[in-house]
């Protein structure tokens, strides 16, 4: 399957976005590309709204942000760092780790060499450590035995040219937490829940690129998600203090996902954090980020207006 561009906004989304925005301020597109310094160079905006995902590289989400550093404009979202770290798996893993942060736990791995002393436990989960809106990760991600575990090495190095990220199976539920704000004004928004007995049943309960971009479309959209999610006072309580745990150690700024999935103690472990989080703007499409906020009583252009407010706030531009 070619998910090169998965990771990337539709038209209609930028649209969206810009609409959004067009409500109070004058709005300039601006491509993210070789031509972005120049053009920010001139125009030198008040602020910049990035949504850029980037192309080339493991530090495409951070060349936008370090142009516009370089350049002096404010923007939202996390810095190059925040970008680049959450981006890599691995190293966001890592720094979880470090702070005591459940995770599930893993081995990077460039070779079979890698894996001649493996030690994880069956199954377990193999994708690129760099990508992000599930590409690299389909039904055959999820293996069951060393056999299937090479097989899926040489595949997914041939395809993506990066290291790999082998982790455990957390074999609970999943749920993801949209947060936005900064310092004292940072909010959880009511969390969704991943309802993977909603999938057909050729495929595996993982947040598939089969599930996500194939099963589950605008025209016959899947039940998979339900926000709020029905939690309990106890477990609601541990989720939120992981996401938000997770999102100040990592330094996130004006807005995040976090993704998390109970182990066999029903215990939150971080599986991903997305420091620039889709947006689809269509209430049909399963786009967690927009399904948090109207949960919790924004608009799509209230939401997108108050992650500006809070980017404007941090760079004492009000």
């Amino acid at each position: 399957m070619n998910d090169t561009y998965a990771e990337w906004d539709t038209i209609e989304t930028i649209n969206a976005i810009k609409e959004a925005l067009e409500l109070f301020h004058e709005v300039h597109l601006i491509e993210a590309n070789e031509e972005a310094f120049e053009k920010f160079r001139i125009l030198k905006p008040d602020i910049v709204f990035n949504v850029s995902e980037g192309f080339n590289g493991i530090s495409r989400e951070a060349q936008i942000p370090a142009m516009l550093d370089l350049l002096g404009i404010p923007y939202t979202g996390s810095d190059p760092l925040t970008l680049t770290t959450c981006l890599d798996k691995s190293r966001t893993k890592e720094i979880l780790s470090y702070y005591g942060i459940p995770n599930a736990r893993f081995i990077t791995v460039e070779s079979h060499d890698d894996i001649i002393n493996f030690s994880l436990t069956f199954p377990v989960i193999i994708k690129p450590v760099a990508e992000g809106s599930s590409k690299g990760i389909f039904n055959s991600s999820l293996v069951n035995n060393i056999e299937e575990l090479q097989t899926r090495l040489d595949e997914l190095l041939d395809t993506y040219k990066q290291p790999l990220l082998i982790e455990e199976f957390l074999p609970g539920r999943e749920f993801t937490v949209a947060i936005m704000g900064n310092g004292k004004e940072v909010e959880v928004l009511p969390i969704v829940e991943i309802n993977y007995a909603s999938l057909p049943e050729n495929l595996l309960p993982i947040y598939s690129y089969e599930a996500k971009w194939i099963a589950d479309t605008p025209d016959n959209p899947l039940d998979i998600f339900s926000c709020p999610a029905r939690l309990d006072d106890v477990l609601k309580s541990k989720i939120e203090k992981t996401a938000l745990d997770t999102y100040k150690i990592l330094r996130c700024r004006d807005w995040a996902r976090i993704d998390i999935r109970l182990d066999k103690d029903s215990t939150p472990n971080v599986i991903e954090v997305n420091p620039l989080p889709g947006v689809l703007p269509n209430p049909e499409d399963n786009s967690c980020y927009p399904k948090a906020a109207r949960a919790a009583g924004l608009s799509y252009n209230e939401m997108i207006n108050k992650v500006l407010y809070h980017a404007a706030k941090r760079h004492n531009l009000i």
